[in-house]
């Protein structure tokens, strides 16, 4: 059977990827409000032929595309919600919506998807086995993955391998990033009171000083890792928030800290967990103080599997030519299509949208966020073939 000119069926779509993105732009919508984009998409996909559930997860899509053919069921994720970010790009296309705006490129995302499902839908008597299309909501604050997959997202029928890409603005366009392992990083939420007793500022000695001691504890948490962790692997904790006192002249009671934790792998979160109970306990109890510690998992590593990556990078390879097919450092943001591929084994990728001469090089979630659109038909041809050549070759 001849394999269809994926680059050439992109192309041929371009222009209306490049309107459903902008429309995308124009009118965002924050997490778990994805209403009208979730319309369009439903729509959209029932005029394909595809079966189509609704409401997923509060406002999440799913369309499900038959082949032909008995064979596996490969899963396609894209992202919808916008950031809470008021544009400053002076555009056509700029957001209607003041303060909110599509900061990080999930109207890209939702615009490829689009026209993913109209390539494969044109040839689902040649295909084999069946493509689900995830439309998630809430990526950006995460929680969208897991209300979906709660929701029966990996049911009926669950997928035996996932896909998913993201724009990205530091990578030059034309290129992808693609590689086996961890892509991203797990994030948890960490909170930490350190309480003593307050009193007079002039006289420290009367009191146990919660700031001091939160000081310490600050200083203590980054020599632990430096010393504790091994200096191969991967973890950051970082204190991004502190909060203790109101008066010049007063040691207060409490301060409050707040802060993220990543690290790529479970054993060297228990790890990070371990030493930061252990340093709290030490440099509280030195100075007379008590703590409480609360640590939330936000979302896990993002993890690649070996065979699946082969196919997106056979796809890229044959697609853009192996020079422009890269592998760079895992990113320590984070990112909750973990939650899908913690379950299935699947690839995630990164394609190239910068161009400084053209201007689209602000970073993601900045106010002047833009991307190339000429990439579009490269991200949806190489997700394109990836599925294809993973559900013909699984499905003979």
């Amino acid at each position: 059977m001849m394999q269809p000119d994926w680059m050439s069926e992109a192309e041929s779509l371009q222009p209306r990827m490049v309107a459903w993105r902008r429309d995308f732009h124009m009118h965002p919508e924050l997490a778990f409000h994805e209403h009208r984009t979730s319309e369009i998409v439903a729509e959209t996909l029932r005029s394909l032929g595809l079966e189509v559930r609704t409401h997923v997860g509060r406002t999440g899509v799913i369309g499900l595309l038959h082949g032909s053919k008995p064979g596996p069921v490969a899963m396609v994720r894209f992202d919808m919600d916008a950031l809470p970010i008021q544009e400053e790009n002076d555009v056509p296309y700029k957001s209607r919506v003041p303060g909110v705006m599509h900061a990080c490129g999930h109207d890209t995302h939702t615009a490829m998807g689009l026209g993913i499902a109209t390539m494969l839908s044109a040839h689902r008597q040649e295909m084999a086995g069946q493509v689900k299309f995830v439309f998630q909501p809430a990526e950006e604050e995460g929680g969208g993955a897991l209300a979906m997959i709660e929701d029966g997202a990996l049911e009926n029928p669950a997928p035996d391998v996932a896909f998913a890409m993201h724009v990205w603005n530091t990578l030059p366009a034309g290129n992808v990033i693609v590689q086996p392992g961890p892509v991203m990083a797990s994030a948890s939420d960490l909170y930490i009171a350190v309480m003593g007793r307050g009193g007079h500022g002039a006289l420290p000695h009367e009191s146990i000083d919660p700031v001091t001691t939160a000081a310490q504890a600050i200083v203590a948490l980054q020599t632990f890792l430096q010393r504790r962790i091994d200096a191969q692997e991967t973890a950051v904790v970082s204190i991004t928030s502190i909060k203790g006192g109101e008066a010049f002249n007063v040691i207060p009671d409490l301060v409050e800290m707040k802060g993220t934790i990543r690290t790529f792998s479970e054993d060297i979160w228990k790890q990070v967990r371990q030493g930061i109970e252990e340093v709290l306990e030490g440099v509280t109890s030195a100075f007379g103080a008590r703590y409480e510690l609360k640590i939330s998992n936000r979302v896990p590593a993002t993890v690649n599997d070996p065979k699946a990556t082969e196919w997106v990078h056979r796809a890229a390879e044959s697609l853009i030519g192996s020079d422009h097919v890269l592998r760079a450092k895992p990113a320590m943001v984070s990112e909750d299509m973990s939650e899908f591929l913690s379950r299935v084994p699947g690839c995630y990728f990164f394609l190239g949208s910068l161009d400084e001469s053209r201007g689209f090089a602000a970073p993601h979630h900045s106010s002047l966020f833009d991307v190339d659109e000429s990439v579009f038909k490269l991200g949806a041809a190489i997700m394109s073939k990836a599925l294809w050549d993973c559900l013909q070759a699984e499905g003979k």
